[in-house]
């Protein structure tokens, strides 16, 4: 008999699922299907998603412990969430060029009778991006499904030129948030 996953997580994100592979923790994938914010405070959005997306499984599967993640982009009074085209990928680039932006990280874990919360917040330089670099990233097609259509795990890190924060946390899953939600994942 299967020993039963610790945890499942309430995302189909491939970057998710790499950092619990990466820690070792298992986990199966059930994708929540909720609607999520694109608008409003970008703490509270970050938040507020990955509570839906956690609370929507967690009423399906009540017996496990649920971790539902956002991630999103912010700069200037705008969230910048997943693309929906390439000339929406760049328009996202070059507005994000040679600026620092916000990811925001919000998790929510739900089992073993409660519910936990936690936010991460990490700052990002781009470089200053020519569109030749742009068509370049574009043409990759990596920004797809990203916030703010760049993925800095992977062609992506050519276009920042630093961090201040949790680098996991602008993949997609903030690992050090998540252990303090709950330490006994690891170890």
């Amino acid at each position: 008999m299967a020993e039963r996953p610790a945890l499942i997580l309430a995302s189909g994100s491939p970057q998710r699922r790499a950092i619990l592979d990466q820690l070792g923790i298992p986990f199966e994938v059930v994708v929540s299907g909720v609607e999520e914010l694109e608008q409003g405070a970008p703490e509270e959005v970050a938040f507020e998603n990955a509570t839906r997306k956690a609370a929507a499984v967690a009423a399906r599967h009540p017996d496990y412990l649920v971790l539902g993640a956002d991630t999103l982009v912010y700069l200037g009074g705008t969230i910048y969430g997943k693309p929906t085209h390439a000339e929406e990928a760049g328009e996202m680039l070059r507005a994000l060029s040679g600026q620092t932006h916000t990811v925001f990280g919000g998790l929510c874990l739900i089992g073993q009778g409660r519910t936990r919360t936690a936010t991460a917040r990490t700052e990002v330089r781009f470089r200053t991006l020519d569109e030749r670099l742009i068509d370049w990233y574009l043409e990759s097609g990596e920004w797809r499904g990203r916030a703010g259509s760049y993925a800095i795990q992977g062609r992506g890190a050519a276009l920042v030129a630093g961090i201040e924060g949790e680098y996991s946390n602008v993949v997609g899953l903030p690992v050090a948030a998540l252990l303090e939600l709950a330490p006994g994942l690891v170890g």
